[in-house]
């Protein structure tokens, strides 16, 4: 039997523009930061209620950050959802380095 050989698609590492997502920027900056809240809801030792009662929204809407159903969810949202959990955020801006084709955004988290 001959071995068949399939074609491998090289990826650009942003899973939503390699989808074909049309907002693939904000989509993955919306994850980064329900990353990072996640965390710091898990560091804080919080339950769902807890942090329900903290940002102001019913439960089972902390279930869906939870689980990184983010549409309800705007950048701007889940910063404020951060600062309310005792973080500052500051936003830097920067010339965009040469290997990118286009400006970058991340999010880091501060030690």
């Amino acid at each position: 039997m001959a071995k068949k050989i399939e074609a491998v698609e090289v990826g650009t590492g942003d899973v939503f523009r390699d989808l074909g997502f049309a907002d693939a920027g904000e989509r993955k900056l919306r994850v980064q930061l329900a990353m990072r809240l996640n965390d710091l809801i898990k560091d804080r030792k919080l339950t769902q209620t807890a942090a329900a009662e903290i940002f102001g929204i019913p439960q089972p809407h902390v279930s869906e950050l939870r689980n990184y159903k983010l549409t309800r969810f705007s950048s701007e949202r889940l910063l404020h959802f951060i600062t309310l959990l005792d973080r500052d955020v500051e936003i830097v801006i920067r010339p965009k380095a040469e290997n990118h084709a286009s400006g970058l955004v991340s999010v880091l988290m501060a030690a």
